[in-house]
């Protein structure tokens, strides 16, 4: 019996361990179904995109830059296809071996090469080296011959920024470079487009529209095998391009202006005098802003940063000189608006004066004898606006020279770095430098001296609201091509003026009514248009009557002839001895000669365009400033009509 039952409880015994084994088995190839069903099933999804993720990859391509044209749509700011070679170190098999082979293969030299190794060392495995940024087509075709023993070198075709004209517009538009680590910090747009050896705007318009130019980018996604390999290309998406932008340049002008100040330091701008479109605006020296597309050689940067005639300053915008005699104008100005004097006034000039104590001398020793207003100004009589700016006083000097655009910038914030200027006044004075106003000081702003600081464009604005009859002008070098024609334009003027000589109720108002009606829009900026008149007479006998400071560079043809005014602009205090020794130009150390300017407007019986001009340390205004004038004029007047054409078809287009 003992037997038996130990037969059975062995039995039960097996029986039960079987029994459990089985639903173990059971359990397991249960959990087996259910994860293999959860896999195929449930996160299907999630493995497919890990799976794709280690077998797609995607391909970031460089954005494309917007192009800036010029008034005629010819391209100034463009783009070129360029060769790069690009590697991604994870993606390499043996990058030792690559790079020794892309050393001998493109000739890389040992400093590059080493370049190139402490890149790869700082950076992560996945991003990219661009080991040429521009490959010429040899070398492209040869990199692709060898592809086959090159893994993980992608040959790619990129774009790269172009300057056509190179240094004609280099003040205006700026340069593009690699973006810095702080150009992709500061700007999220830069951030989120940012690949390897991206370009974006340094200076200038470039860098003033960065946002709107920059563009999005492409994207190429390919297959890889398990080495990184690439297999094939899946599909391609591109990027839109950045914004096109209009200038309102002429850039035949604009090259003829660069041709004008070749070998010298100064600028020229010219403005349309009613529509206030910058037809030119040329700063020298300059430089090729292509130097820096792919990296400016130490050689080339140095010869930039070193000119003594500094070619990275755009004097244009960031020049400050005393406007000298080119001043006068305004002075003759606000003494008319004021009714300190009228065009029958007369000074005697003996060639100084004694006030207060102090000498004060005319830059003619002998003197110009008798003069009035028309006169003083064709002769450019320092005597007689001493005597004027003593009558109107500072303050009433600077209230008509701000309304004029005088110390106040031309542009807005286009360019980041254009500079106000200055037209004191004793409270400024006072406020800056702790001292009261004296009289003589008042006599030395009379001729444009002094404290006294401007722009050339400041002088080309003030000279075209000169022009127009005295009514503010809104200058744009950005085309809009829906603003108005200089035809509205005049109308507006009109009406504005005509409200105002009508008002009987009062000056303020007229304004009010006027602010009301068009907002302000091209308000007259005078009294009385006779004093503008007046003014405008004397400038066309400083050009073209005997004896006038510019008469030499007068141009007969009444198609293009034009008023203007010269202007001395003294750098140093000239002493009594040094005033003896009457040193030419060039006999004159050149940090210490004077500053040439010239302002003008013209054709004088309806005008349409002003200009200003200012060399710097080229002495007198009427031999070096005035004859450029005479060339560029004739050039302005008869590419005139192409403007207005160009106008006119984009009008019946649209």
């Amino acid at each position: 019996m003992l037997g038996e039952d130990f037969g059975v409880k062995k039995v039960q015994t097996i029986n039960r361990r079987m029994f459990i084994i089985g639903a173990a088995k059971i359990i397991v190839f249960t959990g087996i179904i259910a994860r293999l069903f959860s896999l195929q099933i449930t996160e299907n999804k999630k493995y497919l995109t890990l799976s794709d993720k280690n077998r797609l990859r995607e391909w970031r391509l460089p954005p494309i830059r917007g192009e800036f044209l010029d008034y005629f749509e010819n391209i100034i700011a463009g783009n070129l296809k360029v060769y790069q070679l690009h590697v991604i170190p994870e993606e390499v098999e043996n990058f030792k071996y690559l790079m020794v082979r892309l050393k001998d293969i493109l000739s890389i030299t040992n400093n590059d090469f080493k370049k190139i190794i402490d890149q790869k060392n700082k950076q992560k495995p996945w991003e990219t080296i661009i080991i040429s940024k521009n490959l010429t087509w040899e070398q492209f075709t040869k990199v692709n011959y060898y592809l086959h023993d090159l893994v993980g070198a992608k040959p790619v075709l990129s774009v790269s920024r172009n300057y056509p004209f190179s240094e004609s517009y280099t003040h205006v538009l700026g340069y593009v470079s690699e973006a810095s680590e702080k150009d992709i910090l500061n700007n999220e747009i830069i951030r989120s487009t940012h690949v390897p050896g991206l370009k974006v705007g340094k200076n200038g318009l470039e860098k003033t529209f960065e946002d709107e130019l920059i563009g999005t980018n492409g994207i190429q996604r390919y297959e890889v095998n398990a080495y990184g390999k690439r297999i094939s290309q899946l599909d391609h998406t591109d990027g839109l391009n950045g914004k096109t932008i209009k200038l309102t340049v002429d850039t035949e002008i604009q090259k003829f202006c660069n041709e004008l100040l070749k070998g010298v330091a100064g600028s020229i701008s010219v403005m349309d005098i009613y529509t206030g479109e910058i037809v030119a605006m040329q700063s020298s020296p300059s430089f090729d802003p292509n130097l820096f597309l792919f990296g400016i050689n130490q050689d080339d940067w140095q010869l930039i940063r070193n000119n003594p005639l500094k070619p990275l300053v755009n004097k244009t915008l960031s020049g400050l000189y005393s406007p000298g005699s080119t001043f006068k104008p305004m002075v003759a100005l606000s003494a008319l608006e004021n009714k300190i004097i009228n065009e029958n006034f007369k000074v005697n000039c003996t060639g100084k004066i004694e006030m207060y104590g102090q000498t004060y001398h005319c830059w003619k020793k002998r003197g110009h004898g008798i003069v009035d207003l028309k006169s003083a100004m064709k002769q450019s009589c320092d005597t007689y606006f001493y005597e004027i700016a003593r009558k109107l006083g500072v303050d009433r000097l600077k209230e008509t020279s701000i309304k004029f655009g005088l110390g106040e910038k031309v542009l807005n914030e286009t360019f980041s770095i254009e500079k106000k200027g200055l037209i004191p006044d004793t409270k400024w004075k006072k406020n800056n430098l702790g001292k009261g106003w004296v009289i003589g000081e008042t006599l030395i702003t009379g001729i444009g001296q002094g404290y006294t600081q401007t722009t050339p464009l400041q002088l080309c604005q003030m000279t075209a609201q000169l022009a127009n009859g005295g009514f503010k002008i809104y200058p744009k070098i950005v085309k809009d091509e829906n603003s108005k024609t200089a035809e509205e334009i005049k109308l507006i003027m009109n009406e504005n003026s005509k409200i105002l000589d009508n008002d009987v109720g009062g000056l303020q108002e007229a304004t009010e009514l006027l602010g009301f009606l068009n907002k302000k829009e091209h308000k007259r900026l005078f009294k009385n248009s006779q004093n503008i008149k007046l003014v405008r007479e004397a400038m066309f006998a400083s050009t073209n009557e005997i004896r006038g400071t510019s008469y030499s560079s007068r141009i007969e043809d009444p198609k293009y002839q034009f008023a203007g005014k010269t202007g001395t602009s003294q750098v140093k205090r000239i002493t009594e001895a040094e005033r003896e020794l009457d040193l030419a130009t060039k006999d004159i150390d050149y940090k210490n000669r004077d500053h040439a300017l010239f302002i003008a407007f013209g054709p004088f019986k309806n005008p349409r365009y002003a200009l200003s001009i200012v060399i710097e340390h080229g002495g007198s205004g009427s031999s070096v400033a005035a004859p450029l004038a005479k060339e560029l004029f004739k050039l302005i007047i008869d590419r005139h009509n192409l403007r207005e054409q160009a106008k006119t078809q984009k009008i019946i287009n649209t």
